[in-house]
């Protein structure tokens, strides 16, 4: 099926080429900017954490909050920020996802209490939904496939320096400042963003007919806001040794909301079929690059924080690391994420195909798991899960710019906001349901390992853990032989 071809009113074959050098590199940088600014709130809060729980009179147990408003909201507003992109083009939205991010940054800063602060971090999460799926469209607007793998590579990989210099400037800023800058350092980079996007960026996407379906909006609150606070009240935070039961899954608030949830997705299902101009096409799922490319981004979701939730509190329980020494433990990951990111994006436009890929990272991936839970035991040391984690990063890598390019190459190019927005929700709704399962068998294997000594215990839990994402990306290994291996497009 030729979607460029056949897309009325589309764009000729080529047209971003009309912008010079200097437009696409400032739009990219604006682009890039925002990207950083989400991307960087999601980390640089937890090294402020003991400050605000001390300044705020915050509970430990509630503190986890902070990061389920932004998540909720974000997650929820994805889909409608892309279809609106697509409708109004990408400028208006980015400028207001930036403006709606420095809002929720100032008014996290002057919070006076802890609810008022969990607010202003959902509005946050509301800012940053549109920053992260109009940067990818963007991306998708100014290069055609067969070049845009080394500009998806990039973009991927300012998602993971945040996670790397995050925690570090969070802590620099709340030594030397207060914990208040860490959300009025946006400020700032908020303000470059918007002088780079209104001055230098061109007119992208938009031009799609339609509005948006005010019943799908509603639908899908319906589904994904019982679903969010159920996995969020069913785990507890890892961070404060609170770990999650079964009593606590069986509870019947958190039962209730499940079943929300389940209404409230049949609900989204019926009124998208009904839709003139749905939020998320259910025709999309006819396209087999689509069907099974959703599905198998929302399976490595699945499987991407557990090493990141886990490893460091092993390496402090078992290994009596400090807790700086037991972050660092992560830094190969996170540095063999972004390598993966930028590597994978290079070799895909080289190539000019991106299928096998994708199978031998999800197949690395797998094994990778595998080793690390075969192989963990009490006397690992920081070095050995540094090499391990490291290759387990390397290869998760390429599944955040290549999943989403060949989705993008294989639909309509008029619709990519949606499409990719699309991506960006199942990959976040699999890594909110991932982190769910992955607590849960964490805490189940602690307590069913009562008798044993508490780091033997530590160990088998961890061990449980790469187990379960061994054999969940196994799961997307499967999907991901089954996406098209289409040749990526030379022209949009």
């Amino acid at each position: 099926m030729d979607h460029a071809a056949s897309r009325p009113g589309a764009p000729a074959d080529g047209a971003p080429a009309a912008l010079t050098s200097a437009q696409r590199s400032l739009t990219l940088l604006g682009v890039l900017l925002g990207m950083f600014l989400a991307a960087l709130d999601q980390t640089i809060v937890s090294t402020a954490g003991p400050r605000i729980i001390e300044d705020l009179h915050i509970s430990p147990t509630l503190y986890d909050w902070l990061s389920a408003s932004y998540n909720l909201a974000s997650t929820l507003l994805v889909p409608i920020w892309g279809k609106l992109s697509d409708v109004k083009g990408r400028r208006p939205i980015l400028l207001v996802g930036i403006a709606i991010f420095l809002l929720g940054s100032l008014g996290c800063a002057l919070a006076p209490e802890f609810l008022t602060l969990v607010g202003f971090r959902a509005v946050q999460g509301a800012g940053a939904a549109a920053l992260f799926t109009s940067a990818f469209a963007v991306i998708a607007d100014l290069f055609p496939p067969a070049v845009r793998g080394k500009y998806a590579g990039i973009l991927a990989a300012m998602w993971g320096i945040s996670g790397v210099i995050g925690p570090v400037l969070g802590g620099v800023i709340t030594d030397a400042l207060s914990w208040h800058w860490v959300f009025l350092v946006n400020l700032p980079l908020g303000a470059l963003a918007i002088v780079f996007i209104a001055l230098q960026m061109p007119r992208l996407g938009g031009g799609l007919p339609g509005r948006i379906d005010l019943r799908g909006v509603l639908a899908l609150a319906s589904a994904v806001v019982p679903l969010l606070l159920a996995l969020t009240l069913g785990r507890s935070s890892v961070a404060e040794g609170a770990l999650p039961t079964a009593s606590r899954w069986g509870d019947p608030i958190v039962l209730a909301l499940f079943a929300a949830a389940s209404a409230g997705l049949a609900l989204f299902i019926r009124s998208q079929a009904r839709a003139e101009h749905p939020i998320i096409d259910l025709a999309f799922f006819r396209e087999p690059v689509f069907r099974w490319g959703t599905l198998a981004t929302g399976l490595v979701g699945m499987a991407f924080f557990a090493s990141i939730l886990f490893a460091p509190l092993f390496m402090q329980e078992v290994r009596g690391a400090s807790p700086t020494d037991a972050g660092l433990v992560l830094m190969p990951l996170t540095l063999g994420i972004v390598s993966g990111n930028i590597l994978s994006g290079q070799l895909a436009s080289r190539l000019g195909r991106y299928k096998g890929l994708l199978v031998g990272s999800v197949a690395v991936v797998c094994a990778a798991n595998a080793w690390l839970a075969f192989t963990l035991d009490s006397a690992i040391t920081a070095g050995e899960m540094k090499v391990k984690l490291a290759l387990l990063g390397l290869t998760l890598g390429p599944s955040l710019p290549l999943f989403t390019l060949a989705i993008q190459n294989g639909m309509p190019a008029r619709a990519v906001g949606t499409v990719t927005a699309s991506v960006t929700f199942f990959r976040q709704m699999g890594t909110t349901i991932g982190i769910a399962i992955s607590g849960a068998v964490f805490g189940a294997v602690l307590t069913s390992s009562a008798g044993a000594s508490p780091a033997e215990a530590m160990t088998r839990a961890l061990a449980a853990v790469f187990w379960v994402g061994a054999g969940i990306t196994f799961l997307a290994l499967l999907v991901t032989l089954r996406v098209p291996g289409h040749e990526l497009r030379k022209h949009h």
